[in-house]
């Protein structure tokens, strides 16, 4: 992918510099290297890093980076991991750079988790300490996790799903991994919708499987062509978020959950349902899970506490009935024991208490007037811009006027001290356009109001 090659060829680019300079020189700065390798922020920091560790580069907070002084400990020749670890695996940095902490004076205009006001600090820190006082939180832990988190968990996402169908996960992006190791082997096909989350497709990818986008639309997936890329592919696994898909927003309709149900059955195929932003619904009432209404088992429900809580809180959860529940089970177990016993204990006494409710009633009328007042500002500085509909989730996906690519403006824009994220690696194939997912969850909004004036800036650079 793009973003691959520029990794490696900033890597190269300061390697480079490094072994022709002299000890003390002021290496490329990030702007240098972002412009000339048409690389994002996150990308170049990474590599700036990884020179770093390889004693090169010696990197000084608030000043820049210089070459490293010649020492023993730095004179080894590393160069020679590159041929042992051969060609990196595709996309296997994006995960990294989309969820990379920004600069402190940048703004943030994409963000993977709520603004540190939204997050319910105080209530978790309270679970979490009486989680530590009691002994039994320190104790061996099922594999599956502790029976009442899952238990809790099983409720939530409704229908035939019991306690014993729940496997317990750090995080979402653990519990996607086990799915896609556990019901797939390497070279099967698996389905997803176009555009979606980067995080999936890396996980798929790095399960050894093949990535098959299906487009979607405002309403969701298209049945149409869902119905022909299992018959061209003989996929036995569909990937798919019906509520508030991440990046585009859009709810699969009520129609076409019935339709997308009568697909996935009539082929015997799983659908892996990411329930990533139940809770984050702003206008209207969000539909009910599609394992709720799903009777013979083909449907996998994967929800995280993560996103609608704090970073802090890795946990998340695999729903499965029948022998996928066992074999999931059994994946999760060969990746990482069980999640930390008194992390799950808080997470039970926060969800199980009053608070849990309070908070998600305060979050979304707060994403409400954030999710607004980023669409006004959009209106005011960008009205080229095409917003797709948002009733819920944390982002906006906009569609860039033509003749804007979003690579050169995600560069742009971090020359101004904004970051965003392009649109471009959300798609498993070649994407139709050039797209940005703006956030609106990750800062206020007057920071919100004023990334976007600097954005309009970086546009009209780009355009000149």
């Amino acid at each position: 992918m793009n973003e691959d090659n520029a990794a490696a060829r900033v890597i190269e680019h300061l390697r480079a510099a490094a072994r022709s300079g002299h000890a003390g020189d002021r290496m490329p700065s990030v702007r240098e290297l972002m412009a000339r390798h048409r690389a994002s922020p996150a990308t170049v920091q990474q590599a700036i890093q990884r020179v770093a560790a390889e004693g090169l580069v010696e990197v000084r907070p608030g000043r820049g980076s210089y070459v490293a002084p010649r020492t023993a400990a730095t004179s080894h020749d590393l160069s020679w991991q590159a041929v042992a670890l051969g060609e990196g695996r595709p996309g296997e940095d994006l995960v990294a750079n989309l969820v990379a902490v920004p600069k402190p004076e940048a703004i943030p205009l994409t963000s993977g988790y709520l603004d540190p006001e939204l997050q319910p600090t105080d209530a978790l820190g309270a679970a979490l300490s009486r989680a530590a006082r009691r002994p039994a939180s320190w104790g061996r832990v099922p594999v599956e996790g502790k029976e009442e988190l899952r238990a809790w968990f099983a409720k939530e996402a409704g229908g035939e799903l019991r306690a014993g169908d729940i496997t317990v996960c750090a995080g979402a992006q653990e519990a996607l991994a086990t799915v896609f190791r556990g019901l797939g082997e390497r070279g099967d096909a698996v389905l997803v919708e176009s555009p979606t989350y980067l995080g999936a497709i890396a996980a798929a990818r790095d399960a050894g499987l093949k990535v098959v986008p299906v487009p979607a639309d405002q309403d969701g997936v298209r049945p149409d062509l869902l119905q022909a890329a299992f018959e061209r592919t003989g996929a036995k696994v569909f990937y798919c978020q019906p509520l508030h898909a991440n990046p585009h927003g859009a709810v699969l309709s009520g129609e076409r959950r019935a339709e997308v149900m009568r697909i996935v059955r009539g082929v015997g195929a799983f659908l892996v349902e990411d329930d990533w932003a139940r809770g984050f619904t702003v206008d209207g009432t969000a539909p009910p899970t599609l394992v709720s209404q799903d009777t013979d088992g083909h449907v996998v429900y994967v929800r995280s506490l993560t996103k609608v809580a704090a970073p802090g809180l890795r946990v998340a959860a695999i729903g499965a009935r029948g022998p996928a529940g066992t074999r999931l089970k059994n994946t999760r177990s060969r990746q990482d024991l069980y999640v930390a016993g008194p992390l799950q204990e808080a997470a039970i006494d926060f969800v199980t208490s009053p608070v849990w409710r309070r908070h998600l009633r305060t979050l979304q009328q707060a994403l409400r007037s954030r999710r607004d007042a980023l669409t006004r500002a959009l209106g005011e500085h960008l009205p080229e811009l095409e917003i797709a509909k948002s009733s819920g989730g944390l982002h906006l996906w906009v569609t860039l006027p033509d003749g804007v690519d979003d690579l050169d403006l995600t560069t742009a824009a971090a020359a101004r001290d904004v970051v965003v994220f392009p649109g471009r690696p959300w798609f498993a194939a070649e994407p139709p356009g050039s797209f940005l997912r703006l956030t609106y969850g990750g800062a206020p909004e007057h920071v919100l109001a004023e990334g976007v004036r600097r954005l309009a800036e970086a546009v009209f650079a780009v355009r000149r």
